[in-house]
């Protein structure tokens, strides 16, 4: 089949690939432009560009796609379909309309559920056990159209939203092309996107990296999973304010018959994020609150310029003990950049 795609990350790349693997003609290739990367800002391809142009398919960056320009040019591609994956812009009535069958997305999670921007974090972040690639057909909603196919995929409770991320691009490679299969065998299904279950998956902010110490451990745990790799979640300690940390790996403290009297005299006595010692080779840090008082064992931690390391070489290198409490850092301190 003749096929258009618009694409940008590494997520995309992939499905690209499959399909001009499976023989598909990608007539053209739309991308984000090239953007400002690394500490000497040059101008870096994305992904997709990348290796649209290794393999000579031809690549338009376009910054709008409202321009009546975009429609035209498009339009004399005489594509059949159109195929988007994490491309970045969203596709205005007129592109939508150019396909003869139409625009189809590659949605990494099992709509309704996570309509947005950033779905795979917000899913690891709610704690949910599945997630998965829905193929759907575009129209002009953020993630309204009719349901073409869906292939669900389980998250392990420790996963975090890197490696549901690279799981989820190779199911979606899989999928779009098992997909275009089908739609050209006109054997393709079609159904509307149920009323029950909608959820937004809202993108990034700077404040998804801050910790309310507060909140059940469980909260906090799922919180640091679905902000790895980025953009981390980052804490202070009071002590020492204007000293960004970030904050990785980490897990509940299980509320056991052995440990639970121990865990709830020292939290029953602290204010949440009070570090209250090292327990087999983690940090143990006090949280939820006055209902719910339990811990967490950080076992992963990084300071500016430096390495993620487990919690007993950062502690050695990096003095944290019994009473120190973290806290949210102010505003205006940036984090440490991600390694």
């Amino acid at each position: 089949m003749k096929l258009i795609f618009a694409g940008t990350p590494v997520f995309a790349q992939l499905a690209l690939q499959a399909l001009h693997e499976a023989g598909h003609e990608i007539a053209l290739v739309l991308s984000r432009p090239d953007k400002p990367a690394q500490r000497g800002q040059k101008l870096l391809a994305s992904p997709v560009k990348q290796w649209a142009q290794a393999h000579g398919i031809e690549v338009w960056q376009p910054r709008t796609l409202r321009d009546p320009e975009v429609t035209q040019r498009l339009q004399g591609v005489g594509c059949q379909a159109m195929v988007v994956a994490a491309y970045g812009l969203l596709l205005p009535p007129d592109v939508l309309a150019v396909p003869p069958l139409g625009c189809l997305n590659i949605h990494a999670s099992l709509l309704p559920r996570w309509r947005g921007a950033a779905p795979i974090q917000r899913a690891v972040q709610a704690s949910d056990a599945q997630t998965g690639i829905t193929i759907m057909q575009m129209d002009v909603g953020l993630d309204t159209g009719p349901i073409r196919l869906v292939r669900p995929m389980p998250i392990g409770r420790d996963e975090t939203s890197g490696s549901v991320h690279d799981r989820l691009a190779v199911l979606g490679a899989r999928a779009i092309v098992e997909a275009i299969s089908l739609l050209e065998a006109d054997r393709l299904p079609m159904a509307a996107q149920p009323a029950d279950g909608i959820t937004h998956a809202g993108k990034i902010v700077k404040a998804d990296a801050l910790i309310d110490w507060s909140r059940p451990a469980q909260a906090i745990v799922d919180q640091l999973r679905a902000f790895d790799p980025a953009p981390g979640c980052v804490a202070e300690l009071a002590r020492l304010p204007g000293t960004a940390l970030k904050l990785w790996r980490a897990r509940v403290v299980e509320p056991t018959p052995q440990v639970m009297p121990q865990v709830e005299a020292q939290v029953g006595t602290v204010e949440p994020g009070t570090v209250i010692g090292m327990h087999e080779g983690a940090l143990r840090v006090a949280c939820g609150g006055p209902d719910q008082a339990g811990a967490v064992d950080l076992l992963e931690l990084q300071r500016a310029g430096g390495r993620r390391l487990p919690a007993t070489e950062f502690v050695a290198g990096f003095p944290i003990g019994a009473g120190d409490r973290l806290q949210s850092p102010a505003a205006t301190v940036p984090p440490p950049a991600h390694g």
